[in-house]
């Protein structure tokens, strides 16, 4: 290349930069153009195991995939990332993460090889205001967004991120953030918290395979009326709702998924509640679909 040659690509360069950002904002526009208004989700994710087994509940799992409309791109709140502060993950293609032990080499066995979607990294990051989110590019999917994700769409087509519980931060803080997601309902995004309602893996009773301890089933059903009722206020205060939920929510990373997906509901929503039942005594597959 001649010296003259030289000099004119380089003047080119900047406007080769320009069209690629263009080019990226393009992207992300049509990615979430506006849709329908998306339902928002509660999952009760429970064993992973679902992931392998056909049982009623991976049943209810699929028939809400066939039901719902086909969503651009999902957001998942999992129980099972804990992080302090606030992250996205932000790669193209999130690993399967095997986050447990002592089950069949089946289950490990299993890949959900859904893409991800820097550009919904990206535009979650700009509408959440209240706190910085950071990308994350070494997480990836965990049991509790796979296991009933790969059941809803089996065909790992639909771009997937996950956003982070930040531990040290309380039940209205985590409301509060949530709501801050709204406008993704209107560009095509499936917002899924995935956790459990009832969840004491300390005292699982394994005599009671499809039923709940009288206190499991007290808060369970306590749970629900809250949710119909929208006192949401209620059910951000959970700690002050005595001995059964005491013994249904020890540790709150489970429940906590669930005040992002009450923190969607619009006014005009509907809630509906399906695979509704408590197993080996301490766990709620209760989940719940809101729009």
């Amino acid at each position: 290349m001649h010296r003259k040659q030289f000099i004119q690509s380089l003047a080119l360069l900047p406007l080769a930069a320009a069209a690629m950002k263009l080019n990226d904002l393009g992207k992300i526009a049509s990615s979430f153009a506006p849709t329908v208004k998306m339902p928002v989700l509660f999952l009760g994710h429970g064993s992973p195991m679902n992931a392998i087994e056909e049982n009623e509940f991976v049943q209810g799992f699929r028939k809400l995939g066939q039901e719902i409309p086909r969503p651009n791109a999902i957001l998942c709140i999992s129980a099972h990332w804990e992080t302090e502060g606030t992250f996205v993950t932000a790669m193209d293609h999130p690993k399967t993460i095997h986050d447990f032990y002592g089950f069949p080499k089946a289950l490990f066995d299993v890949e959900y090889p859904a893409p991800g979607s820097p550009e919904l990294a990206a535009e979650t990051k700009k509408i959440i205001t209240s706190t910085e989110v950071k990308d994350d590019h070494a997480w990836g999917l965990d049991h509790g967004c796979w296991s009933v994700v790969k059941t809803m769409y089996p065909n790992a087509d639909i771009p997937i991120i996950q956003m982070s519980l930040d531990y040290r931060l309380g039940p209205s803080y985590h409301y509060a953030l949530a709501k801050q997601l709204q406008s993704l309902r209107s560009k095509g995004i499936l917002i899924v918290g995935s956790g459990n309602l009832v969840h004491n893996l300390g005292i699982l009773d394994w005599s009671k395979p499809n039923s709940g301890y009288d206190w499991a089933i007290e808060a369970n059903e306590g749970f629900k009326k809250y949710i119909k009722e929208s006192n949401h206020t209620q059910l951000m205060s959970y700690k002050s709702l005595g001995k059964a939920v005491d013994l249904s929510v020890p540790t709150p990373e489970h429940y906590l998924p669930l005040l992002y997906t009450l923190a969607l509901k619009e006014d005009n929503d509907a809630v509906n509640f399906f695979n509704d039942k408590l197993v080996y005594g301490s766990i709620a597959m209760t989940s719940v679909k809101i729009g």
